[in-house]
Formats: structure tokens, sequence, C-alpha cells
């Protein structure tokens, strides 16, 4: 019986290592690698060995007899992939194939007698893990990670939704690199507070800049700036316990005392946020949230949460894990709103494979938005080809007026959630683009600053999930290592001859 990969797939690429047959794809060497929703396993290939299984570190594939009911479609998902592949030579000796073995290809050389570079990594979010681990593995280099909060984990401990168990796992595998003997731990200094980037570079060979994409995307529309009117990034922030949601308004701001909320956007993060508001805190319980969040969605009055979308089901920004297992939910109902033509007609002509096609068998309604929401069972209402025009409300939010058909309509709400995408945030000292949120680089290579790189969100957008920063952190680790061959990053060989380096990374 074959393996399939299931909903919290990473992406990282740890299964397609240890697979004897090479049945998962796509592999980091495929072009479409970083760019599908998970990775898959072929079922005509696989030889039920489990090694994917044991290697995965966020618990996501399973044989396929025992998929639990809500995991079932996923055996449907892996093998939907390889439709129309041919079966691999290696498994049938025939010809053609969907993926041949090519010549092995060392593309890092290092010599016995390389040095031994003395890197810091700033953040210890994936991306900064990815590279520590990257440097710690396969170089002697010695690192110094560092981060602004008074604990390690970044967007694995605060930006993945409480009830993702599984996906939060994979810091497990980041943990053991943190007690590593080459790695020494600097929580809570902050660069540009604590110290400057010029300091840290003049402390070490390179520094690496794993900073990520913390601030939130403008919609600039009218009343955006009203209370009730919250980036998703600060709802995140809120129930999954992050040090800068601690301070006395921040949970108030998530106002959670009428009937309906409002999410802008349809991506992961959207339906993260929608999930939380609408399932029972009870089955929260036993999660990592928030005990202020558990608290407040105890007492939540939010019965129905309205996810709006500017264009068609057929471009949704979710991903199909995602999507399948809100539909499959047990605490709340999906229904999607066909107050446009165009979302039904979509859905129905939708082929496997397609975004919209997922929305088949989903509850369709041409919902009434001028009659409040109405009690009962909680459910999460996508609305497609739906442009927010303006937040309404006096002194805080009442509701948001969107674009409709044929004219405007006027949803109500106390709560209006901005969840249109994450923006990076310049550090002092370094360039910084402000069109992309980016600092600017190349391969990892951050400009006009030698031995100096950047790594994640950061460094190309915020792209990809956990597991396309491992590629991006070989590719800036291999820049740094082809500088220090190079002599453009220089290194000493004698450390004892280099002052201690704990000063300027005291929390003053």
């Amino acid at each position: 019986m074959a393996y399939a990969i299931t909903q919290t797939c990473c992406n990282d690429a740890s299964c397609v290592a240890v697979c004897p047959v090479n049945c998962i794809h796509p592999t980091p060497d495929e072009p479409d690698f970083g760019t599908t929703d998970m990775l898959y396993i072929d079922p005509r290939s696989c030889i039920d060995c489990g090694a994917c299984a044991d290697a995965c570190p966020v618990d996501a594939i399973f044989p396929v007899d025992m998929l639990s009911e809500s995991l079932k479609p996923y055996a449907d998902v892996n093998a939907r992939f390889y439709d129309g592949k041919p079966v691999s030579a290696d498994v049938l000796g025939s010809s053609p194939v969907f993926h041949n073995w090519g010549a092995p290809t060392f593309d890092r050389t290092i010599s016995s007698d390389f040095p031994a570079p003395d890197v810091a990594v700033v953040g210890s979010g994936p991306a900064g893990m990815y590279a520590v681990e990257d440097l710690l593995l396969h170089t002697s280099a010695r690192v110094t990670l560092i981060d602004r909060l008074d604990v390690a984990g970044g967007l694995i401990r605060f930006g993945v939704a409480p009830d993702h168990p599984s996906t939060k796992r994979i810091d497990e595998t980041f943990a053991r690199y943190r007690e590593h003997p080459r790695l020494t731990l600097r929580l809570g200094v902050e660069v540009g507070r604590d110290v400057t980037v010029d300091d840290l570079a003049a402390r070490h060979d390179a520094v690496i800049y794993a900073v990520g994409a913390s601030s939130a995307r403008s919609l600039g529309i009218e009343g955006e700036q009203l209370p009730g009117s919250v980036a998703a990034t600060d709802v995140v922030s809120w129930y999954n316990g992050h040090p800068d949601a601690g301070h006395p308004d921040a949970s108030a701001e998530v106002d959670l005392s009428s009937e309906r909320a409002v999410l802008i956007g349809n991506g992961n993060v959207a339906l993260d946020v929608a999930r939380i508001l609408s399932s029972e805190p009870d089955g929260l319980e036993g999660t990592s949230i928030s005990r202020d969040a558990l608290a407040r969605l105890r007492s939540s009055s939010v019965r129905e949460v309205v996810l709006l979308a500017r264009r068609g089901p057929e471009h949704a920004a979710y991903t199909e894990p995602e999507l399948l297992a809100l539909t499959r939910h047990p605490d709340f109902d999906v229904v999607v709103d066909i107050h446009d033509d165009r979302v039904a007609k979509a859905i129905d002509a939708a082929e496997p494979g397609e975004k919209a096609y997922l929305l088949q068998g989903v509850a369709q309604e041409r919902i009434d938005w001028s009659s409040p929401a109405e009690g009962g069972r909680r459910r999460i209402v996508l609305r497609f080809h739906s442009s927010p025009r303006e937040i309404r409300g006096e002194d805080r939010v009442s509701g948001l007026r969107t674009g409709g058909p044929e004219s405007d309509v006027d949803i109500e709400a106390a709560l209006v959630v901005r969840a249109v995408g994450y923006r990076g945030i310049g550090v002092r000292g370094l360039p910084f683009d402000e069109t992309t949120g980016t600092i600017p680089n190349t391969a990892g290579r951050v400009e006009g600053r030698d031995g100096t790189y950047v790594v994640g969100w950061i460094k190309r957008g915020p792209s990809g999930g956990i597991g396309a920063n491992k590629t991006c952190a070989q590719e800036t680790v291999a820049s740094l290592l082809d500088d220090v061959r190079s002599g453009t990053v220089r290194t000493s060989r004698d450390r004892s001859a280099k002052p201690k380096r704990t000063g300027l990374l005291r929390r003053s």
C-alpha cells in the first residue's frame, strides 16, 4: 500500500532525500520545486518502505490505508499530481520516464583546510535555522544566533496557527541545532537597538540576516485605521501569544462582540484566522494558543466569518491542503456566496487540479447582506469577485462596503481583518527596496556590503512556505562559502587572537 503526503507538508524535501525509489516530487532539482502547494508521492512507484514518513519533520506522511477520514482525500491529491506522467523507469524499466537520475553533481568543494568562518545569523525562524543547519552540518563555522525576542522560534512559534501542532513540530528539529557546541545563542538582542549593523560586521567574518517580513500590507482604503480594523499579522500575534501583542490594548482591537467578522483576503493566513475564530474553544484548549485569546474566544459572539476575494475562485491564493482541511472541519460549515454568476460557473466548469474544483460539493447560497448574521452553527462564507471599497464606522468599525456585480454592498461587522499579505521592514544600516520590501541582493549577497547576506522573505519577498527557506538558505550559504574561497570574506584562523564578543551582544 502506497504512502501519501497530507495537509501539513512543509515542502522542505527531507522525504525526497531518503526515498530509495525516487517517487516523491517535485524534487529540489526539478523546475516546479517550490511552486506547488506540497510534495506528492507517486502511488505507482511507492514501495511502502516508510522511509519518507520517518524523515518527515512535521508528521505529514501516512500509509493510504491508515489515513483518517479527514485526510482520505489526500490519496487522490497525491495520485492526481501524476496523471498523464509516465512511471519512473527505475520501477518498470520503461521509457520515457517522469524523472531520470542524472550524474551526481558536487556544487560545493570544501578542502580539508577550509577556514572556519565566524558567522552571525540574525533571526531564529525557519529561514535563519536552515542557514544555521547548513553551516553547522557542512562547514566548521562558528555561529552566533541572534534574535530580538527572549525566545527562539520566530515564524514557527508565533506564525503557525496553534491548531497545526504537526507543523510546529519542525521546531524540534531546529532546537537541536541551538544546542550545538559551535553555536552561541543570543536572545533579546535587537539589531539597531542593542547592536548596530557595523558592530556585527566588525565582530564577525560574515552576517546573515533572516529577519522575515513582519509588517502588513495596506489596503489604501478609507476607514482602514479605525479601531476594529486589524491586520492579520496582529491577529496571528494575538492568538499565538507573541510578545509584541502583550500591550493592554492588543486584544481589545480583536472585537468579537458582534455575530459577524470580515476578512479581506483569501490566502492561507486568512484561512487560519477564519478557522481560529470559528473553531470550538474546547478543541483549542490543548494547543499552544494564547490563554488570553482562548478566554476571549470562549465569550465570542462571532457566528459568521466572511472571506472576501477580489478575483474569482479559480485564482484563490490558498493552497489545496488548507482549503480541504477547512471544508472538512467539524466545528463549522463552509458556504460559497454566489452573488455573482461567474462564481458558480467557474466552480462547475473547473477540472481536477484547478483551484475552483476544490469548491465542488461545497454549499452555495445567494446571501442577503442587508440582514444580520444569524445565530446557531458557525459558518465561514467565501465571497469572490468582491473588492473592498471602504471600512465604515464613526469611532470604530461598523461594517465594510464592498463592490458587487451591480452595486456596492454593505456588510455589517464589528471586526475587519486585513489579510492581504506581508511586507519586509528595513534594517537600519542596510539597503532596502521600498517597492519590493526586500534587502537588495544577488544570490543572497547584500548589495554594497561584502560579508553581509540575507535569507528568507527579506531576501526574496513574502512567498513560499516553511520548506522553501531550505533551498533559499542553501543558495545564500553557498554564496558565503564562495566568498570565503575567493577572499572576499576574510577569516582568522587564530580565534584566540580576537577579543571576546559577548559584550556587544548583551541587551543594555
